[in-house]
């Protein structure tokens, strides 16, 4: 059997490097003047935190990544029939390692697959992702570089059904009125034919949980301490990622752990870039990540409450993750 022709690539950016910078600034400056302070995690991932996150999902005591894998290599086939779509529309890609296990069974799925379209702040890996996945499937792949919270305008129409997928269980870093203000997005985006694939992790025992973001590696630790590296790096500020201990504990109120670094004691962090001085007392914390588990319950009733139906629905064996399919309701 002959080999398909490589598909084109074409490749829109919404989001440079001065866009980038930019909002790294206006985060910082709201996030380090906040009470209690905080900054969004998605300033771990610069080139050190790719390979620390990379690191992270080999640890014995990091499941999210390993469920999710094991859970599409089990039911990608059924999720491709069940969406019955054409196009796959991937926020947050990455590198789409775990995405083409859909992009296989969408190809092998009697609807085929004709396209794919990633989207993902991270320009570099987008455009090696888009290559591979265009010469490997020979489909066209239209990448978006982009950030999913302000550019879900940006994801082109297609000529049949598409199925938008949030995996890696990001839902989860957003915080309840995140939560519904994206799920909204999503539900407007969606045309009638479209299916909406969402990955979440559940609810399990504390144990687990809070070992799962604190390895006996000190892995995690690394990853955490990273921003304050890029704070450093981006805003010429003098943080010691020394002074500061890594913190990852189950907050039951919210239903997600979170991650956060502690002072250890007083201190006074410069960053020229934005003009600010940044204060901590000792044991003062700044929150990096909070990450939410959920129930079937829940991801039913969030859906809903922006008009999705959820429609299909896929466990491990171990019911530690789960994947929803929802459409609008009909």
């Amino acid at each position: 059997m002959s080999r398909a022709a490589p598909g084109r690539v074409t490749v829109d950016v919404h989001l440079g490097p001065d866009d980038l910078r930019a909002a790294l600034r206006r985060d910082a400056a709201a996030g380090l003047t906040a009470r209690p302070k905080s900054m969004p995690p998605v300033w771990f991932y610069d080139e050190r935190g790719c390979e620390l996150y990379e690191a992270i999902t080999r640890t014995p005591e990091y499941y999210p990544f390993r469920a999710e894998r094991a859970l599409l290599q089990a039911a990608a086939g059924d999720i491709a029939r069940a969406a019955g779509a054409e196009v796959l529309v991937e926020l947050g890609a990455g590198n789409a390692e775990k995405t083409r296990l859909l992009l296989d069974a969408m190809a092998a799925a009697p609807t085929g697959l004709s396209g794919y379209v990633p989207v993902d702040v991270a320009e570099g890996t987008l455009r090696r992702a888009a290559g591979e996945v265009a010469r490997a499937h020979g489909v066209d792949v239209h990448a978006v570089v982009g950030d999913f919270h302000h550019h879900l305008g940006a994801v082109p129409e297609a000529d049949g059904p598409r199925l938008l997928a949030f995996l890696g269980s990001t839902i989860g870093n957003l915080v309840p009125a995140e939560r519904r203000a994206f799920l909204a997005e999503v539900a407007a985006l969606l045309a009638p034919d479209d299916a909406f694939l969402l990955a979440t992790d559940l609810v399990k025992p504390v144990e687990r949980l809070e070992a799962a973001y604190d390895d006996a590696a000190g892995v995690t630790a690394a990853f955490n301490r990273n921003l304050l590296a890029v704070l450093d790096r981006e805003l010429g500020a003098d943080f010691d990622p020394a002074g500061f201990d890594h913190v990852a504990r189950w907050v039951p109120s919210a239903s997600w752990v979170e991650l956060a670094l502690r002072a250890r004691w007083p201190m006074k962090v410069e960053l020229p870039a934005i003009e600010l001085v940044a204060e901590f007392e000792a044991g003062e914390e700044l929150r990096t990540e909070v990450s939410t588990k959920f129930t079937p319950e829940q991801v039913r009733d969030e859906l809903g409450a922006v008009g999705l139906e959820v429609v299909g629905a896929w466990t491990d064996p171990d019911g530690d993750y789960l994947v929803s399919l929802a459409r609008h309701r009909r």
